[in-house]
């Protein structure tokens, strides 16, 4: 049940938002949209994005100015005050309202606890690809520890896959240098996450965005300063059915395997790039 109302309250914030095109059923609990004074509302201290283009802004300002606010910011009501509202959805549009010199705003307020606040600001955010990586990220983490949803539960809130909620939150533990490089958009998330786990994360950064490099050339190149697991010797002195069996069931996963034996038994190990390639053996080996 409790899905199914994160579900209708995400589907309702984007008919609201004008994001998805036959959607009118607007979430259970919303109020008709009216007009406030400016100073009524504030931001949302959990909202995921916290970078504010001045440009971006100022753009906006001047086509409020010109076509006033089309779209509405979605609030909740404070406890404190029946008459002023804490942003769930639009203080974009609300920072840019204030540099136009607007007096009043449109609101749609909903009532929304902290989680649903939460989870509705990163579907807005998200659906208009209004995140850095970085901000996703920390949304999501944020919606896992303090909400205790799974990956799973976050990939279905978002339309996204369990991989790319799990691989989004992964780049928070990669150094604050290499995380200024990914704000900067010098360097894009698929190309970081291949340094996740790196030795030294920091200099292959710099190397990458250098030379310019794009994803699977970062891939290509965090592999090749990783220094390789030992063992070589051992794999030479592998018996020739061991390897002609490694390169069989390589071929046939398209994944890199490694046979160890071990008395009568042994360990098989397959190696995977990413999530989204071990989803697909696993979907392989479950037969669907």
């Amino acid at each position: 049940m409790a899905d199914d109302s994160r579900s209708r309250l995400g589907r309702g914030l984007a008919a609201l938002m004008g994001d998805v095109g036959d959607e009118t059923r607007a979430p259970e609990k919303a109020r008709p949209q009216r007009r406030v004074p400016i100073e009524f509302l504030k931001p949302n201290p959990r909202n995921p994005r916290r970078s504010f283009s001045e440009a971006e802004l100022d753009g906006l300002a001047a086509s409020i100015k010109e076509r006033g606010i089309i779209q509405p910011v979605i609030v909740r009501t404070l406890e404190a005050s029946s008459d002023h509202y804490e942003i769930i959805a639009g203080e974009r549009r609300w920072r840019a309202a204030q540099r136009a010199g607007l007096h009043e705003i449109p609101i749609v307020p909903l009532e929304a606890t902290d989680s649903q606040a939460l989870e509705l600001a990163i579907i807005e955010n998200v659906q208009r690809s209004d995140l850095n990586p970085l901000e996703e990220g920390a949304g999501y983490q944020m919606l896992a520890s303090e909400y205790e949803h799974s990956h799973d539960q976050i990939a279905k809130l978002v339309g996204k896959s369990r991989a790319h909620v799990t691989n989004t939150m992964r780049l928070l533990k990669l150094p604050e240098p290499v995380k200024a490089y990914i704000r900067e958009g010098k360097i894009s998330a698929g190309a970081a996450r291949s340094l996740i786990g790196s030795p030294d994360p920091e200099r292959i950064a710099r190397e990458i965005v250098q030379r310019g490099l794009n994803v699977r050339q970062a891939e290509a190149l965090a592999k090749e300063r990783t220094p390789a697991s030992a063992g070589t010797k051992t794999a030479q002195q592998k018996h020739a059915d061991t390897l002609a069996l490694e390169r069989r069931l390589s071929d046939q996963l398209g994944l890199k395997i490694k046979l160890t034996q071990r008395g009568a038994g042994g360990v098989l190990t397959i190696e995977f790039r990413d999530l989204d390639q071990l989803d697909d053996l696993l979907r392989r080996l479950q037969g669907s």
